[in-house]
């Protein structure tokens, strides 16, 4: 859809402290698009009584209290911060996976929570992640958290410069990524003189294409946030092993995805 057209941004929220970091961060997306934050509780279909097809009376109890916790966070989040953002919930059942795929129609962006999960774990996303970077409508954010679920502060922010069609639009929104977090954006390529004219506010780090990792470890600043493209999005989700591309850590690490 058009980006123009979107209704808001949308947050999957599912009791987990991952999902509540996930809300708050957002405050900024929906802050800076002029956009409502919608709250998405999913009542998973397997969740009814055997032999009833309707959620049961737990089912949204508890539903209305994970929203109600994540309201309450996102609103002391925002009053810190003096950024006033205008919340809707919604609660809804079905296939958690599909639900959110079929809420990213009238999302200028949609958000996930996931914690760091061990280096034995296979792959680095969830399901419902990794769903939604292969079938949303909008672009996608996987908002990587301590494993406890606390946030992980955005100081750097990477995006690869490349010969992609989206490529513009990707280095784009990684620039005002860095505006709106007041982070440092590392472009990695050596394509960045235009893009430095146009952010002068914005820190870039330039770091040619080919840098390995021996190089990079020289620098001790990790990645916190990785804005990327559409070609990722179907390896993403196979992707076990960081350090296999070209921004250090990806994907173990926050990451967005732009989609048209």
């Amino acid at each position: 859809m058009n980006q123009l057209d979107a209704k808001w941004v949308v947050v999957g929220v599912n009791g987990a402290p991952a999902s509540i970091t996930a809300a708050q961060w957002a405050i900024d997306e929906a802050v800076g698009r002029q956009l409502s934050l919608r709250l998405v509780y999913v009542i998973p279909r397997g969740a009814q009584r055997v032999g009833s097809e309707s959620p049961s009376e737990w089912d949204f109890e508890r539903g209305e209290r994970v929203l109600s916790q994540a309201v309450g966070a996102v609103h002391s989040a925002a009053q810190s911060e003096g950024k006033p953002v205008e919340i809707e919930t919604a609660m809804l059942s079905g296939d958690p996976d599909q639900v959110l795929i079929d809420e990213s129609q009238n999302a200028a962006l949609i958000c996930v929570g996931t914690a760091k999960r061990g280096r034995g774990a296979d792959g680095v996303l969830g399901p419902t992640a990794a769903a939604l970077v292969k079938h949303a409508r909008c672009p996608v954010a996987i908002i990587r958290t301590h494993p406890d679920g606390s946030p992980i502060e955005i100081g750097l922010i990477a995006v690869v410069l490349n010969d992609e069609a989206d490529n513009d639009e990707v280095v784009h929104v990684a620039m005002e990524e860095g505006r709106r977090r007041h982070a440092t954006v590392r472009q990695i390529d050596r394509r960045i003189n235009s893009w430095v004219r146009r952010y002068p506010d914005v820190p870039v780090q330039i770091v040619a294409s080919g840098t390995g990792a021996r190089e990079v470890e020289r620098d001790s600043s990790a990645i916190d946030l990785a804005v990327v493209g559409a070609s990722e999005a179907d390896e993403l989700p196979g992707l076990v092993t960081p350090n296999c591309h070209p921004i250090l850590g990806y994907p173990d690490c926050s990451v967005l995805l732009v989609r048209h």
